[in-house]
This record gives C-alpha cells, structure tokens and sequence, in this order.
C-alpha cells in the first residue's frame, strides 16, 4: 500500500459544520425533546491556546478538552457530525504532551465505556487518525494504551479482543528506544550481510518499492539534504534501501537510478514480510537508528524530522 495524505478529510468538517455553531445549551443530546438529526452536531471544545497564559491553564485545559462531548449519548452519539470529532481527536493527539499521553488517552476509552455505540465511535477515530498507515498522525505510543484498554473492556468480546492483541503486537515491534529487528539483506551482486553489522552513527533504513511515486520523492530530497551528504561523507550516517518484496527484476531496473553511496538490496528470503519483522502496511516507512541499532525514529516519512533528530 502506498502512502497518502488523509489531511484532506478533516477539512471536511469545516464544510460540513460550517457556520452552524449551536449554542452550549442545544449541543448537549440529552437536552433535545425529539432525536436529533444525524451529524447534526459539531464536536467543538473549548479549547482556545492562544488565550492560555500558563502552563498550569494549559494543563487543565487539556484536561477540559473533552468535558463538553456527551459521553452517555449512548446511540444518540450518531447526532455528532463525525468528522469534527475525528478533527478534534486529531488537534487533541497534537496538543497533549507526550508524557501524559498514556494516561490521557486510557481516560478517554474509560470515559467512552458508558455504552459500546459511543466506544465504538471513539475506537474509529482513534484507529483512524494513530493507526491507519496513512494517517499524518499515526502513532504506535499512543496507540498503545489505547490498544491496551480495548482489550480489558468490558464490551469486547473474543473475537474482538483477538483484532486488537493482533494490532497491539504489532504496534509493540520496534518501538521508540528498543533495538530495531535485525534481517539479512542481499545487494545486486549477491553480497549478503546483516543490517545489525552496518557500523555507524546513525543508520537509516528505507523499506521501497520501484513502483512508489513517494519513494522516488523521498529518495531525491534525502539525496538532495545537505546534512545528509555531510554526514555520509564523514561516515556517520549510513542508509540502506531495502526491497521487501518478490519482483526482482522491477527493482533492478531501478537500481540505476538510486544513490551510488546507499546500500541499495533486497530481501532474499522475504523474512521481513513473513516474519512480520516490521509494519509494512505502507511504504516507503524509514527508520533511523543509532550505532547501537536503538530505534530514534520509527516508520517516518519526514525527512526534516530525520535531519533534526541527527542534529540534535
């Protein structure tokens, strides 16, 4: 699957809510005498950081952020326009701290508890803006916790609990901090060798394919990053390009056109597809690691943030 943008989405809810801001009173479905209609209600916290003067108000705002979205709607939840709350479930990811986020979002899955149509709205939402592999937000550490709390719940039943321990596994390989996951790789000429054995300070790792339009984009701004080429120069930074898949001659009729001073191979016996060695349910997915194979950034595709993360 190749990469795409589902930033388009959210400013759907800009449409969709438009200028039909309902007054605190009416937004509330346990007030409304009759069902109300359908996504007839905007999700909009009130949540206004540039009026936040400490870190303190910051604080208890985050903690506020959900306090006006009624959580016992139960199946009058379908009320909400859904994509203002997706919207506002991706603003939330951004603004809360990383430190809180574990516990903030266990609290969230505890809070949409009350009934399982409300939890059910809150599972796609979460999935949808930390889990999809095209979400710009996607975010196995805090996808985690919430992993974790699903499969505890109460309203889950086996069959359930099985999809969410199949994607907590996965989410849980080669996290922020652990040692990636060695492989063998095998370059054009038939040399083999062990990514673990690449010596350098950092190493970066891009899973492609030949037919990936984002690849070939990426590929050209890394070749084209001033810091990159330095720091390749000088021998601390070394990428290896991997080829996970089966059409070999599809790769090596790309091989002309990668960087002469990349590792540029495949996977010969196919391991890491099979083995599930890493999440490549999109690509390209890079990883950068330091000298000891410890992951820095997982399965990125910017490129400013890689720079950054060597820059530090």
């Amino acid at each position: 699957m190749i990469r795409r943008s589902i930033l388009s989405l959210f400013s759907i809810a800009l449409i969709a809510c438009g200028d039909k801001h309902t007054p605190k009173a009416d937004s509330n479905i346990d007030t409304a005498t009759t069902l109300p209609a359908a996504n007839s209600i905007c999700f909009e916290p009130e949540f206004y950081p540039s009026r936040i003067e400490s870190f303190e108000e910051y604080q208890r705002a985050i903690d506020g952020y959900w306090d006006s979205f009624n959580f016992e709607a139960d199946t009058l939840v379908t009320a909400y326009n859904r994509t203002s709350v997706i919207q506002a479930f991706a603003d939330y990811v951004v603004y809360i701290e990383p430190q809180r986020a574990d516990s903030l979002l266990r609290a969230i899955i505890h809070r949409a508890e009350a009934s399982r149509p409300v939890l059910d709205l809150f599972i796609d939402v979460s999935t949808m803006i930390l889990h999809d592999p095209n979400s710009p937000l996607r975010n196995d550490e805090y996808y985690i916790p919430i992993l974790e709390e699903l499969i505890e719940s109460p309203h889950m039943d086996e069959y359930d609990r099985i999809i969410f321990e199949h994607d907590l596994a996965i989410a849980r390989k080669n996290r922020i901090g652990e040692t990636a996951a060695d492989f063998t790789y095998t370059t054009a000429d038939g040399r083999e060798s062990r990514m673990h054995n690449i010596d350098a300070r950092y190493t970066l790792v891009m899973f492609s394919n030949p037919g990936c339009n984002m690849c070939a984009d990426i590929i050209a701004e890394i070749d084209s990053s001033p810091l990159m080429n330095a720091m390749i120069e000088a021998d601390q930074l070394k990428i290896l390009s991997i080829y996970p898949d089966e059409d070999l001659q599809a790769w090596r009729n790309k091989l002309e056109s990668m960087p002469s001073r990349w590792i540029v191979a495949y996977d010969k016996e196919m391991k890491i597809s099979t083995d599930n060695l890493y999440d490549l349910r999109a690509i390209p997915s890079l990883y950068l690691l330091d000298n000891a194979k410890r992951v820095i950034i997982k399965d990125g595709t910017n490129v400013a943030a890689i720079e950054a993360a060597m820059s530090r």
